[in-house]
Formats: C-alpha cells, structure tokens, sequence
C-alpha cells in the first residue's frame, strides 16, 4: 500500500473551547499517539481529509503525515488511524486518533472484505447471500496493507459457504481470525407461513414498548474531548497528561 501524503498543522491548546473553534475554523482535531514519543496534538484541513477518505473508503489506509507549525516543517511520520468519532446526526468526523507506527515492523489492522459477482444460488434458486463477517484481522508490514479484500462469490449454490481458510491473501500478509469462520454463505429463500388470524389473536393487542431517545451529539462531543487528554497505551496510568510536541 502506498504511503498518502497529509499535511497537518500542530496545536498548543485542548479542551472544550479550542476544539470548537478548531472545527469552526473548517480543521478537524487529532491526536497521534505510539512510536514511543510524546503524544501530538494535531488539527487536518476537513477537505483534504474528506477526499482521502472518499478515494480510499477504508481506516486501514496507510498515511505519511507532514507535520507544520505555520509554514515551518517539524518532522514527519507514517501513521494509521486508529479510531475515527463522528457525528451520530451528521455523520461529520469529530475527532480523529493516529498511531504512529514503523515500516519496518508488522502491525495488526482490520481490511474489509466485499463480494464480487451474484452467486447462482441467489440468481438462480432465489436463495439469499449472508456476509456475517466484514472485516478480517490481518497481520502484515504497513507497506502490505491490503485496501480490501476482494471474494469472488459467483460460483457459490445454496448452502455453499466461503471460510477464513479459503481466502487469497496478498504475499506477505496473514490473518488472525478462525481458520473456519464463515464470510460468505448462500442460505435458502425465506418461506413465509401464512396463519389464520384466531378470534383470540384478534382481540389481543400487542403491547408497545417506546424507546426513550437520547441526545447523542453532546456524548460524542464530550468523547472526543476526552480523547484529547488520555494517553498513548504505551505510558503508565500516572501519565495521562497529553503533551504536544514540536
């Protein structure tokens, strides 16, 4: 996988205020954590991270982020993200978490799986494609990452399945997941039994249980705060002051 250049500009200060002004400015706050340094506090421009994101569709996109002050360089590193919070009205990203990692060293990261093709048994017999498993657990260099995972699913009948164990991996890159897990199956069409409504039936009425909505933008916001202060996995739990660095 080839390294994507980012520009991203460092910040000084964190919490509730500067994080808004921060996306009101048009950037989104970040964090990079690992590689055994400092955690960076960092903010990207939305759009130029919106076009990457809308080219690449995938969180395992390997990142070659330049870091600024202004227009003076303090250095640059190779990350993944790591977790992306977004919006649970707009969808808009909140918050971004990077980690800093080596292109010498293997690193675990989730590739997503998609089906090529219609199956015979869905086109042919009516029956239906199940995907119980999107994402697959894969252990490789960051150069290796694959962007997907691409199954081909047309020869596949009724009650034919593609495991873990049948997949083609690129060279150099192997997966953690069950051997015998499914990814794809063609299971039969549903029947669907007609019953004659009873007098009982009728008279009962179905009992309604309402959900209580919850306001889920505040949450997220106070997630990504949150996300501002706690330290990389690496430090001890008395060092959970975030630092910036440059």
């Amino acid at each position: 996988m080839e390294q994507i250049p980012l520009e991203v500009q460092v910040r000084s200060e964190v919490g509730a205020g500067p994080i808004k002004k921060v996306r009101r400015e048009d950037y989104i706050p970040a964090v990079v954590y690992g590689g055994n340094e400092k955690n960076t506090i960092i903010k990207i421009d939305r759009r130029t991270f919106e076009r990457i994101a809308r080219q690449h569709r995938s969180e395992s996109v390997l990142l070659h982020l330049n870091v600024l002050e202004g227009e003076k360089k303090l250095k640059d590193y190779a990350v993944i993200i790591k977790e992306i919070q977004r919006d649970p009205v707009t969808d808009n990203v909140l918050h971004i978490d990077f980690n800093r990692i080596s292109l010498t060293e293997e690193l675990e990261v989730k590739v997503q799986i998609i089906a090529r093709g219609e199956p015979v048994g869905v086109k042919q017999e009516g029956g239906s494609l199940d995907h119980p498993l999107w994402e697959l657990t894969v252990q490789c260099l960051p150069t290796n990452i694959p962007e997907r995972i691409e199954v081909y699913v047309s020869n596949l009948n009724i009650h034919d399945a593609i495991h873990v164990k049948d997949l083609v991996l690129p060279a150099g890159v192997k997966t953690i997941n069950d051997p015998e897990g499914i990814v794809f199956s063609v299971v039969p069409p549903m029947k669907e039994i007609e019953e004659e409504p009873t007098e009982e039936a009728g008279a009962a009425e179905p009992e309604v249980i309402k959900e209580k909505k919850e306001t889920k933008e505040g949450a997220a916001e106070e997630k990504a705060e949150a996300a501002e202060k706690k330290p990389a996995k690496q430090e001890k739990p008395e060092k959970q002051e975030e630092k910036a660095e440059g």
